[in-house]
């Protein structure tokens, strides 16, 4: 059984093809971050833009590298949201014109479902049930997920993502877009323990996260070291900075796992390709006797790959669908506490 996936939901256009729901084949990503990063986030006007340039492109070089040919297809996965409305459009119109003309299903896949089964894209798999932290630039969100079709939303943020407040507070740094691999690469040679950054617990048995007050308090750091003509010492806030956005996404995961009394757990997202995020899960994993899967770090981010395994699992339980002119894209996640 041969899928292709096009994920467009944000800045990258890409593409994969998976064979039998395991044996991928293909995956082709084209970036957007050098279009991106002159203004310090995704502007989503040139999103849509680079996606119209470059999809033909990126589909034609992943059926090429997969050594197949359109008339192979058994079906084609398309991200139909999460995400900007504007982006996702050209996926899926372009999903649904190459369905429509080899007659093939096509299948609306929810971009959160793909983050949340990347780990099977990895050689260490877990089984079903399984926590899974999805963190990214959009979102930060604990999931149960019983079984490939089946999510449960435990808790998520109230504000700012953690993927996000990486981006604000490099920009405030004076530092480059995207934040996350910045402030991760800068953090190597500070001390986490300089800065005593704040971590929002919130209710004592929440399972949210919130991050607008951290950045908050690098913002007032800054401002405060700036009046005293005080030099920043930038390894050192990041590493702070890091380790306070890495200690709530693990200790929260953590307490997901105790009252859900689930042994395993899974990292997802852009987010988790962080080394201090994956470092201090496997510490505190290992010490407290959880299992943790982590995806391959290409997986992590925005990819088709992952919404590939969504859609064979879709496809496989006959959730496929025949393309009509009413099938549309939303901005927001399907899956609700």
């Amino acid at each position: 059984m041969l899928l292709l996936a096009i994920e467009s939901s944000c800045d990258e256009t890409a593409a994969a093809v998976l064979e039998d729901g395991s044996n991928l084949l293909s995956s082709v990503v084209d970036s957007q971050i050098h279009v991106h990063s002159p203004y310090g986030g995704v502007v989503p006007e040139l999103a849509s833009r680079r996606h119209i340039e470059t999809i033909y492109t990126v589909v034609d070089e992943t059926l090429k590298q997969a050594s197949i040919k359109l008339d192979r297809l058994d079906a084609i996965a398309v991200t139909q949201g999460p995400g900007l409305v504007g982006s996702l459009l050209i996926g899926m119109s372009f999903a649904k014109a190459l369905a429509y003309v080899r007659n093939l299903p096509c299948l609306g896949v929810d971009h959160m479902a793909g983050h949340l089964l990347s780990i099977f894209l990895g050689e260490k798999q877990p089984s079903f049930p399984y926590i899974a932290l999805a963190a990214s630039g959009g979102h930060s969100s604990i999931y149960l997920v019983t079984d490939p079709l089946s999510y449960k939303l435990l808790g998520q943020t109230r504000d700012d993502a953690a993927g996000e407040a990486f981006d604000k507070v490099a920009k405030l740094l004076g530092l480059e877009y995207p934040g996350g691999p910045i402030i991760a690469e800068t953090a190597k040679t500070g001390n986490p323990e300089a800065v005593s950054f704040p971590r929002a617990w919130l209710e004592p048995d929440s399972l949210d996260f919130s991050f607008s007050g951290l950045k908050t308090s690098v913002v007032n750091y800054v401002n405060r070291a700036n009046q005293k003509n005080e030099e920043l010492n930038l390894p050192n806030i990041c590493a702070s900075f890091q380790e306070a956005i890495a200690d709530v996404l693990v200790e929260k995961t953590l307490t997901a796992s105790r009252k859900a009394n689930i042994s395993q757990i899974v990292l997802a997202g852009g987010v988790a390709a962080n080394q201090r995020l994956r470092d201090l899960m496997r510490f505190r994993g290992q010490k407290e006797n959880f299992e943790v899967f982590l995806p391959p770090k290409e997986y992590c981010t925005d990819n088709a790959a992952m919404i590939a395994v969504a859609g064979y699992h879709l496809f496989k339980n006959r959730k496929h669908t025949s393309v009509t002119i009413d099938m549309d894209v939303y901005s927001r996640s399907q899956f609700h506490i």
